[in-house]
């Protein structure tokens, strides 16, 4: 892992600040999650061209070869913004998984593109009934001559109609394996699902005698996969914590303008103790999400407790601010044209993805108890 020190998150954050708060503001954000594809290639290879899209990609491949600090920091930013890309999908979990699977020509071949921005990878992982976990993997692979073929259904796959490098995690007989994908092959399908959230992209991936290819050693690849998805945790809770962050912010400064009966809305008391909740919602979601990034990174032994808090703290706190962001703005916020509607249905949807709130209160549990 590259050196990065506090000057150096300073000026990638500020840079970041930057460029999307050109890019990336309210307008782009309607435009982009309209088009068929979801994120705007002209921003996304200025994000390349920064380091932001392979910022957790090692030097050698391209990538800036920071950690889950500086990627928390930077989801903050993009959660903030409501940032359209494949930024989780591409840079943080499929270049997670391929790192850590350790198959040096796999690496070699996929993270140099991944890592400037010409391809997009993604990772099909979870069945139709939803879950990220080893038991609801629903794809199965058995050997065929020199390769493998694919059978099964993966859902709720992010950008996966967006696709150039397509990792499905199977089942095999000597347990979990992760195979590389053709998303243009024979027997694979590829169907956009609709989404509550419009800035989000998912994608149900059918496979039916799939070819494909094995990435890593035989044996089983769940610890490489569980690996990532804590990788992509962090990244999604600095994401929830981003967000609830500006919503927060959007909502006091509309309380400081607004006048209701000769008075700003900001000068009640109702108004105050709402604003207070929202806060105290916020400072904790970022507290927890920097926390479980600095565990992640240091290899602390209750880092597993600590994205679990983390995973579930962040989401139901970004559900709640938004919620609360809406009620504070008045019937204007319910409003489509309203931006407080787009951040409470992204915390919506983030709240179901990689895992549920209850299911990762259950895992906090379980960690503590081990």
């Amino acid at each position: 892992m590259a050196t990065i020190t506090a000057e150096d998150r300073t000026a990638l954050i500020d840079s970041l600040r930057r460029l999307l708060a050109d890019k990336s503001g309210e307008a782009d954000v309607r435009r982009v999650m309209e088009t068929p594809e979801g994120y705007d290639p002209a921003l996304w290879r200025q994000l390349a061209d920064m380091g932001v899209v392979g910022l957790v990609v090692e030097e050698e491949f391209g990538g800036v070869g920071a950690g889950p600090v500086e990627l928390e920091l930077v989801m903050e930013e993009a959660g903030a913004a409501l940032l359209c890309a494949p930024l989780i999908s591409s840079g943080v979990l499929a270049a997670g998984l391929i790192q850590a699977l350790g198959d040096a020509e796999a690496k070699s071949r996929l993270l140099p593109p991944i890592a400037d921005g010409s391809k997009i990878a993604t990772v099909a992982l979870a069945g139709p009934n939803g879950g990220w976990t080893r038991e609801t993997v629903s794809v199965s692979a058995k050997p065929a001559g020199d390769g493998w073929t694919l059978d099964g259904l993966a859902s709720f796959v992010t950008h996966g109609q967006n696709a150039d490098i397509l990792l499905v995690v199977a089942t095999t007989s000597d347990g979990v394996g992760v195979f590389e994908v053709q998303p243009g092959a024979a027997g694979v399908a590829i169907k956009p699902l609709p989404t509550f959230d419009h800035t989000l992209r998912l994608a149900d991936v059918s496979l039916t005698a799939a070819p494909a290819s094995r990435i890593g050693a035989p044996g089983d690849a769940w610890p490489a996969v569980e690996k990532a998805l804590d990788l992509t945790r962090v990244a999604l809770a600095g994401e929830q914590a981003g967000g609830a962050k500006r919503a927060l912010d959007m909502t006091v400064d509309y309380a400081k303008t607004r006048v209701q009966f000769g008075r700003l809305i900001g000068s009640f008391q109702a108004i105050k103790h709402m604003a207070a909740d929202i806060l105290l919602e916020t400072e904790s979601a970022i507290s927890a999400a920097r926390a479980a990034a600095r565990a992640l990174a240091e290899g602390a032994n209750d880092a597993g407790a600590q994205i679990s808090l983390a995973a579930f703290a962040c989401a139901d706190a970004f559900a709640a601010v938004t919620s609360q962001a809406i009620q504070m703005h008045g019937g204007i916020a319910f409003t489509w044209a309203h931006p407080a509607h787009l951040y409470l249905r992204r915390a919506r949807a983030d709240a179901q993805l990689f895992g549920t709130s209850a299911a990762y209160r259950e895992r906090f549990l379980a960690e503590l108890g081990a």
